[in-house]
């Protein structure tokens, strides 16, 4: 068979499909040979929008409505035209819910009708590479896309088979996908590695559709059938190695490679080590499969190898949700000794310690996603992440010094959460302006297949589909409930002003981080510190007092009062818990110290002269001259 497996907007441009990568090792686990090739169609997107609108409409439009249109449905809508067979779909109502959520709709709007013009000389390219079966997989804003192309080969070339699989296709969505859009053959629910082994077995006369488990197929009447859904993990010393060669060879062709800067898309695990004890309350990402399992170390390090010397990229993006804390030891050692200067973004846990961020920098890692989600330790009791708030300043405080860029949200709206929890947090915000400050501060989404869904107890048992979907999907409600990802529902915990405080004061941080400095050196003993955080005044202090330098490396964990006081009588110092608390309330009115949860940790990051900090003022000074 010739197979065709497409990649759709709004893919990262960067990056090449996974997914696509892994399938295409895979048919050769078939029990007869097939020719496959990847179309990344998320590209010729990009190139269509910058020819069509003369250089308008660039790579940055693109990422734009890639990275911030998810949450309200615009990549989807966008292609919707070319679903439903029409000059334009839902107008008036889609862009007046743009105005309310805060976006401009005008952009949206203009490439909304360019897409059934784009869709149809898509399928042109796909007809002419004469396949049998079009593959695509779907996560995120993909569905629309994907669907619309599947619709006009379909209508153009009946014989083509389609099949859908990813994310969007998991437990009822898959469901929904396939009995709402007949112009579906096939849909693959869950983990798709062995399922799309067995579909094209089926279909070359090697096995029957209705015994694949996770298969949605139609019998001879058109009808959709659904397989029971697959058991266990996929083993993930099965999973190949990706294939990229068509991503790189279009992009190395195309008219917006000069925009592109590509990553390398890379896999050593799957699911939740920590999600398998205790699932977060609000997180959807793992799907129906929570199980977590790893690449042994020496194998991923091999295939990091070998897709770099192939590729001849540096830049590697580490998919899998949580780092397997083995390859601390199995394999960022190996990578740090390669000598390559690679630059790698890896997802980890808040209560790294110190040495483990070492590990990382040393390996390459630039760009860490730690989850931290929150700095009050009851709300982070309450959404089940097993770390306090102090853990998690210490990781800032800690990436901030060893140069690692950190992405993180500041989350609320859990149940039972109250305006207390947070009063603390927001009147020692000022003071941390020189760590990394969140994207903002965010109300939680209430995702298919966290706690709080699956859970009416949480509190949200009451949900409807996001306002966005019947403007995007010609479906009634109770379709829109198995296919939707996102849902609405009442608003818990932080509400009204109490929110909107919060929400001005992560502002405020962001805004003063990068003319904002909160640093020391050590020299004989002292422990000099200089301030340079905006709103506070500048200042130039020393420690060096045997009891301040040694409260000061104590604080460098989150510990008690009662702790510190232990620490310091162990090191042969006379004080008293009277003579810490002083200090302590001495150094937090500075700012010196974060104080959560009866637990303090010191603020000020180890001056590290590569990180140099340059005020607005100075650079514009610069410039000028």
């Amino acid at each position: 068979m010739r197979i065709v497996l497409v990649c759709m907007p709004w893919q990262a441009l960067e990056f090449p499909s996974l997914a696509i990568g892994i399938l295409h090792e895979r048919a050769r686990r078939c029990r007869q040979p097939h020719e496959v090739k990847g179309l990344y169609a998320h590209v010729r997107w990009a190139e269509y929008l910058l020819e069509r609108s003369g250089g308008r409409v660039t790579s940055k439009e693109y990422t734009a409505i890639a990275n911030n249109g998810i949450f309200h449905g615009i990549g989807d809508w966008i292609f919707s035209p070319a679903l439903y067979g029409v000059p334009e779909w839902n107008v008036e109502g889609y862009t007046q819910y743009l105005r309310g959520v805060g976006f401009d709709p005008s952009l949206p709007t203009e490439l909304h009708r360019w897409t059934p013009d784009f869709i149809d000389t898509l399928a042109d390219e796909v007809l002419a590479m004469e396949p049998d079966l079009v593959g695509f997989t779907s996560t995120f804003m993909q569905n629309v896309p994907s669907l619309a192309l599947a619709r006009v080969l379909k209508q153009r070339r009946p014989e083509v088979l389609t099949a859908m699989g990813g994310a969007n296709c998991d437990g009822p969505q898959g469901a929904a996908l396939h009995r709402n859009h007949p112009f579906l053959d096939f849909v693959v629910r869950g983990e798709g590695e062995q399922t799309f082994v067995d579909l094209l077995d089926a279909l070359t006369e090697q096995g029957r559709l209705e015994a694949i488990p996770g298969l949605c197929w139609r019998d001879g009447k058109g009808v959709s059938r659904v397989n029971v859904e697959r058991q266990g993990a996929f083993p993930m010393h099965d999973v190949p190695a990706p294939n990229y060669d068509d991503y790189f060879e279009q992009l190395g062709r195309s008219s917006v490679n000069g925009f592109i800067h590509p990553l390398l898309v890379l896999e050593g695990a799957r699911g939740c080590w920590w999600g398998e004890k205790h699932h977060c309350t609000f997180c959807g990402l793992n799907g129906s499969m929570m199980k977590f399992r790893a690449k042994p170390p020496e194998l991923i390090w091999e295939e990091m190898g070998r897709a770099i010397e192939r590729y001849q990229t540096l830049d590697i993006i580490m998919v899998d949700n949580i780092i397997d804390m083995k390859y601390f030891k199995g394999l960022l050692p190996h990578v740090a000794a390669s000598g390559w200067d690679l630059r790698i973004h890896y997802e980890v846990k808040s209560n790294l310690t110190r040495e483990q961020i070492q590990t990382l920098k040393a390996a390459g890692v630039v760009h860490v996603q730690p989850g931290i989600e929150n700095l009050s330790s009851r709300v982070l009791k309450l959404m089940r992440k097993g770390v306090s708030g102090s853990q998690n300043v210490q990781v800032l405080r800690d990436c901030e010094e060893h140069g690692l860029t950190v992405a993180w949200n500041l989350l609320y709206g859990f149940p039972g959460e109250e305006p207390r929890d947070y009063a603390g947090i927001i009147e020692q915000m000022p003071a941390m302006v020189h760590l990394q400050p969140p994207t903002g501060a965010l109300r939680i989404a209430l995702e298919r297949f966290s706690p709080n869904f699956s859970d009416p107890s949480l509190g949200f048992g009451d949900h409807r589909p996001a306002a966005f979907y019947p403007f995007v999907y010609d479906l009634p409600e109770h379709e829109l409930m198995d296919l939707a990802y996102l849902f609405d529902t009442v608003s818990l915990g932080l509400t009204g002003e109490a929110a909107a405080q919060l929400e001005r004061a992560a502002a405020r941080w962001k805004e003063a981080h990068a003319n904002s400095e909160l640093s020391y050196r050590e020299s004989r003993g002292r422990i000099h510190l200089r301030d340079r955080r905006e709103g506070w005044p500048e200042q130039d202090s020393v420690l060096a007092s045997p009891f301040d330098v040694t409260l000061f490396h104590a604080l460098q964990r989150p510990m008690s009062p009662a702790g510190l006081t232990e620490r310091l009588q162990q090191a042969g110092l006379s004080v008293t818990a009277e003579d810490v608390s002083a200090r302590l309330s001495d150094w937090k009115a500075r700012g010196w110290v974060f104080e959560e949860g009866e637990r303090f940790v010191a603020l000020p990051t180890r001056a590290n002269p590569q990180n140099v900090r340059v005020s607005i003022s100075q650079l514009q000074e610069a410039q000028s001259r």
